[in-house]
């Protein structure tokens, strides 16, 4: 069990102890879509929504989301984010509204978990803004696209 970070020499969760790892500069990127019929995706790009703006309230769960990320996963380490941003397109011919989040900080860490919460939240509060219109709405593709940072340096998905 060498290879898994979060568990100790007997096999049990732990929070890794970073407290020796030099701090560097650290950003992930992260996405997510939620699919619905075009016609719920273009009232919410016509603000037509029953519980007004979704986009504005999608991006503010997130950044709010991202920043209490240590409290919903359990080994994450809480982090003083310098920045995060998180944004949404509607595609309503295609019935969508994918959301990215960008999370940074200057930290021993990565932000990967900031930013992948971000964007779980904002789906979800779509879905919430959107679920008077629509029931059938799903979260799909919640998934790393970017991070930088750290010993393991770059990394893009493919």
């Amino acid at each position: 069990m060498s290879g898994l970070t979060h568990l100790n020499e007997d096999g049990e969760a732990r929070m890794v102890d970073v407290s020796g790892k030099e701090p560097s500069d650290r950003k992930a990127v992260a996405r997510a879509v939620v699919r619905m019929e075009p016609a719920t995706a273009a009232a919410v790009a016509a603000g037509d929504a029953p519980k007004g703006d979704v986009l504005a309230s999608a991006r503010i769960a997130g950044i709010m989301a991202a920043k209490r990320t240590a409290e919903l996963i359990p080994l994450c380490h809480p982090l003083g984010l310098d920045h995060v941003e998180v944004d949404g397109v509607i595609d309503a011919e295609a019935g969508t509204v994918t959301l990215t989040a960008s999370a940074t900080v200057h930290g021993p860490t990565g932000v990967e978990m900031e930013a992948m919460t971000a964007v779980s939240v904002a789906a979800l509060t779509v879905y919430d803004m959107v679920k008077g219109i629509e029931r059938g709405v799903t979260i799909e593709r919640v998934e790393l696209l970017e991070k930088s940072g750290g010993r393991s340096g770059h990394w893009t998905r493919s």
